[in-house]
C-alpha cells in the first residue's frame, strides 16, 4: 500500500508545483532565467581566473623547487637573511627587543596549536549551523596541506639556515616553510569561505585581504627569526595558496551554494 500512496502524493505535489509556477508572471520567470544565466557566467569566469592563478602559483613553486635543488638560491637567501640582522652582530635581529617579541607572536599564528584551535572552532561553528559540506571542505583542505607539507619536507630534506641563531625551536627540514604553507592554506581557505557568504564586494575584499596579510606576516616572521631561508617561505606561500584555491574551486564547482538550515532551538 505504501507504493501507490507515495505515487499519489508525488503526483499531487507535482500538480501543486505546476499551478504555482503558472501563477508566476511571465516577466518574473524571464528575469529569473536571465539572473540564473548571469550567475552561471560569473561562476565560470571565477573558475577560469582561479585556475589561471593556480597555474601561476604551481609554476612558481616548480621554479623555486628546481632552483633550490640546483643550489641556485644560496646567494639570494643569504643576502635577504643577513639584511634582517644587525650588521655589526648578526646574532641580533634588526629592531628593538619588543619587535623580537612581535615576531614570535606573529609566527605563532602559523603554528600547529593556533591553526588547530582555529580550525576546530570553525568546524564547531559550521556544525552548529548545519553547514556540513563546508566543514568537510575545510577539514580536507587543512589536513591535506599538513600532509603535503610533511611529505615535501622529507623529500627535499633541506637543512635549516646556519648563518644566524634561531629564535624559535625547529624540528623538521626547511623546504618548504610549513608555517608559510599552512597559514596560506588555512587563512586563505577560511577567508574564501567567509567571503562566499557575504554579498558586499567591499566586505569580501576586506576578508580576503586580511587573510592574505596574515599569511604574509607569518612567512616574513619565519625569515626574521632566522629559522627559514627566504625561498622556503616563497615556496610555502605559493603552494599553500595554490592548495587553498584548488580545494575551494573543486568544492564550489560541485553545485550552487545552499543556505544553511536553521539550527534547532536549545
Amino acid at each position: 500500500m505504501r507504493g501507490p500512496a507515495i505515487v499519489r502524493l508525488r503526483e499531487r505535489a507535482a500538480r501543486r508545483a505546476a499551478r504555482i509556477e503558472s501563477a508566476i508572471p511571465e516577466r518574473w520567470r524571464i528575469a529569473a532565467a536571465r539572473a540564473k544565466a548571469r550567475a552561471a557566467k560569473h561562476l565560470e569566469l571565477r573558475v577560469v581566473v582561479s585556475l589561471l592563478i593556480a597555474g601561476t602559483l604551481g609554476w612558481a613553486f616548480a621554479e623555486l623547487s628546481d632552483a633550490v635543488l640546483e643550489n641556485e638560491t644560496h646567494a639570494f637567501d643569504r643576502e635577504v637573511l643577513l639584511a634582517l640582522r644587525d650588521p655589526g652582530n648578526p646574532s641580533n635581529p634588526l629592531g628593538p627587543r619588543w619587535l623580537h617579541e612581535v615576531g614570535r607572536d606573529i609566527t605563532g599564528l602559523g603554528g600547529i596549536t593556533v591553526l588547530t584551535l582555529l580550525t576546530t572552532a570553525t568546524l564547531g561553528y559550521l556544525w552548529i549551523r548545519r553547514q556540513r559540506r563546508a566543514g568537510w571542505v575545510l577539514l580536507a583542505g587543512v589536513l591535506g596541506a599538513a600532509l603535503m607539507s610533511q611529505l615535501l619536507k622529507q623529500a627535499f630534506d633541506r637543512p635549516r639556515p646556519d648563518l644566524v641563531p634561531h629564535m624559535a625551536e625547529v624540528y623538521s627540514a626547511s623546504f618548504p616553510s610549513g608555517h608559510a604553507m599552512m597559514s596560506a592554506a588555512t587563512y586563505l581557505l577560511l577567508g574564501l569561505m567567509l567571503a562566499h557568504v557575504h554579498r558586499g564586494r567591499r566586505v569580501r575584499a576586506y576578508i580576503v585581504t586580511v587573510s592574505v596579510v596574515v599569511a604574509l606576516l607569518v612567512g616574513v616572521s619565519r625569515v626574521y627569526m632566522g629559522v627559514h631561508w627566504p625561498t622556503d617561505v616563497l615556496a610555502g606561500w605559493a603552494l599553500g595558496a595554490l592548495w587553498a584555491i584548488v580545494v575551494w574551486t573543486l568544492a564550489h564547482r560541485r553545485g550552487p551554494r545552499r543556505h544553511p538550515r536553521p539550527a534547532p532551538a536549545a
